[in-house]
């Protein structure tokens, strides 16, 4: 948030704005979808500051609304550079809305996380499960498995992010999906999963619900490992994940640098910084698993769950993510939303 900085401006696009001058604009870079309660980001535009000078605002956008503003701004560009869920990466280069780019480190990220032109990269992953907030269960038990959210129990406890927008709402949707038996060019079992799940009356933001989850606004939250960990080993909070039983995916998250950037050095140096051995330590520190191969901490791994309970976590497939999102969100928006 804005407020969180110097700044008082309440959006990225305004914070350009108000950069008249040469001199202004090099202390700064705009990142579009780089929101403070999500992954850390906050720590890591604070070092990035540290270290080179240059401010990165916040932005609360989704990956889905982060790439709708490109895309609107495309004759007069905004933003300097995007992170983005893995496929969304895919859906700007096919827009026309990057550039290439390949910074130092670039080489050790695995194929089939970066595009081999640099047009995106991965700089971290996470797993996708259940983030709870065991206080808010009161006496409930957590639940285990997919079939269990559909229990009448944990009505009005349930979250996920919009899946016809937000990246991780629509990874959620990807890894029930096959969990019961679908395909990336059939997402009939994931439509009738959350068709069933309306009855328990989920709550459906479009951004980041990190704080609502503390606070036991939503008790259980379609989410990251990353997150989860960081509420209970960071923030102290009362919060447990679940890797659901029937199985789940883990998922990369990018960066992109826009075409036409019109701050094109500082998002350059930004994109840098987030696949550095500072940056990426910093990603491990948040308990996300970096791109490149850096170990993590002991003291970081061994608050991950067991490997057992991770086997059950497949890789995804970013290109025929990629090619099933728009048609996974037409049915979701048409048969379930």
């Amino acid at each position: 948030m804005f407020r969180r900085t110097m700044l008082t401006l309440s959006s990225a696009a305004a914070a350009y704005a108000a950069a008249t001058s040469d001199a202004f604009a090099e202390e700064f870079a705009i990142c579009y979808n780089c929101p403070p309660e999500w992954a850390d980001w906050a720590g890591q535009l604070r070092a990035f500051k540290k270290a080179t000078g240059i401010t990165v605002p916040y932005d609360d956008k989704n990956s889905g609304q982060a790439l709708a503003a490109a895309l609107a701004e495309r004759a007069n560009p905004v933003a300097d550079a995007m992170y983005l869920g893995g496929q969304v990466g895919i859906q700007a280069k096919h827009l026309g809305l990057t550039q290439p780019y390949k910074p130092a480190g670039f080489d050790e990220v695995p194929a089939g996380q970066k595009d081999p032109e640099g047009y995106w990269f991965a700089i971290h992953s996470g797993t996708l499960g259940f983030f709870v907030n065991t206080d808010a269960l009161g006496s409930k038990p957590v639940p285990q498995s997919w079939k269990d959210l559909l229990n009448p129990t944990y009505r009005g406890m349930i979250g996920y992010l919009d899946p016809s927008s937000a990246a991780v709402g629509y990874v959620g949707a990807v890894a029930v999906n096959l969990a019961f038996g679908g395909s990336y060019d059939n997402f009939t079992p994931a439509i009738n999963y959350f068709k069933k799940l309306q009855a328990n009356q989920p709550i459906v933001p479009k951004q980041t619900a990190y704080a609502r989850v503390l606070s036991g606004e939503i008790p259980i939250l379609l989410d990251y490992d990353f997150d989860a960990y960081r509420a209970k080993y960071t923030d102290k909070a009362p919060a447990e994940f679940v890797i659901p039983q029937e199985g789940t995916v883990s998922f990369p998250y990018v960066m992109t640098l826009l075409k036409g950037a019109p701050h094109l050095a500082n998002g350059k140096k930004l994109l840098d910084f987030t696949l550095s051995d500072e940056g990426q330590k910093l990603w491990a520190a948040a308990y996300l698993r970096p791109a490149r191969p850096i170990q993590l901490p002991a003291e970081i791994e061994a608050r991950f769950l067991p490997a057992k309970d991770y086997s059950r976590a497949k890789p995804v497939d970013l290109t025929a993510l990629a090619a099933a999102q728009k048609g996974f969100s037409a049915r979701y928006l048409a048969e379930v939303s």
